[in-house]
């Protein structure tokens, strides 16, 4: 068993991700469900496939920090690769990922969200829980750029998941631990190669957030994602990465620069066979902006559900629009 067979494999049976792990059979995810039944994985054949999948160059990265992720494309499949060590060694966690870069319309999100990727400035969050759909919204909406703005995009990624052809715009994409060595250091270098659109693909220190922020502040429209359950948290996340003493100042930067938070989930849909997006959408009125200010998180909330007019979407009324929409993209290969 081959790691191209194995993607091959699940591909031919609609399958989203594929689990392995020593000793247990390969399980993939099928719609909302987990498959097993495959064969059973010894840990020298997880071993030689991590080993394969990473490379020699970044093995003593992931034998360092003991997890890698990585992106590569395998039987004609974009994948997004995490391997980890477990307790009964080395695991594979593969999701297939469609070789299209999707765009609002492919994806079935509200087409209010394209209003984001023609703003000229300032920061826009994606955020969800892992598995959300986070990367492929914010490939969408670079995406959308790409097909109607001649503008210089610059994405830096970890990994690089959708490889954007250059259309209307000049697109650089940059991977951590391929192309640059720290995020902090590439979002330094991009300020000095005359970016319009920047795309950081991940949150995860306060140094990073800070940069973002300046860069967002600075003229750029900059897109990050951040893991949270609402579009509150994504805010509250991200003040809270910084020492208490400096919270103040961040929240007043965060509250100038803020252009939206889109907060996604995922639902499979059986009568369509598809995982349909359900979004929670902060916009920044003068209201928003001041309760960031304040700290007045929860008053935020309410602005939400008050705020339709200004393109604010709850869960629950974004679901009214979905169930009275019919017309819903459904990709009829993985491809596509």
């Amino acid at each position: 068993m081959t790691i191209e067979n194995l993607v091959s494999a699940a591909k031919a049976k609609g399958a989203s991700d594929i689990h392995l792990e020593p000793g247990l059979p390969v399980t993939l995810r099928v719609s909302s469900g987990l498959l097993g039944g495959g064969p059973v994985m010894s840990s020298e054949d997880t071993s030689a496939m991590a080993r394969e999948l990473i490379g020699d160059k970044r093995w003593p990265e992931f034998l360092q920090n003991f997890s890698i992720d990585l992106a590569r494309t395998i039987q004609g499949v974009r994948c997004r690769i995490n391997v980890l060590h477990t307790s009964r060694g080395v695991g594979i966690a593969i999701r297939l990922l469609s070789s299209f870069v999707p765009t609002i319309d492919k994806l079935n999100l509200h087409p209010d969200l394209k209003n984001l990727s023609s703003l000229s400035n300032g920061l826009v969050l994606v955020s969800g829980s892992t598995g959300s759909g986070k990367s492929s919204t914010l490939a969408a909406l670079i995406q959308e750029i790409n097909q109607s703005e001649a503008r210089h995009i610059i994405t830096l990624e970890y990994p690089i998941e959708y490889q954007f052809q250059p259309q209307l715009s000049f697109i650089r994409q940059r991977e951590l631990g391929q192309d640059f060595a720290s995020m902090q250091r590439a979002l330094v270098d991009a300020m000095r190669e005359d970016p319009d659109v920047l795309m950081v693909g991940e949150m995860r220190e306060a140094d990073t957030m800070r940069l973002t922020l300046d860069a967002s502040e600075t003229g750029h429209l900059v897109f990050a994602t951040i893991h949270s359950s609402t579009a509150v948290e994504a805010l509250q996340r991200m003040i809270s990465a910084f020492p208490s003493e400096i919270q103040n100042s961040v929240a007043a930067q965060l509250a100038d620069s803020l252009a939206g938070v889109v907060c996604q989930r995922l639902r499979f849909r059986d009568d369509l066979g598809i995982r349909l997006p359900e979004c929670e959408v902060l916009r920044p009125t003068a209201a928003v902006k001041n309760c960031i200010r304040r700290g007045e998180f929860q008053q935020i909330a309410s602005a939400i559900e008050t705020g339709a007019e200004n393109g604010m979407w709850t869960i629950a009324r974004y679901r009214e629009w979905m169930a009275k929409r019919n017309d819903w993209y459904i990709p009829a290969t993985q491809s596509e």
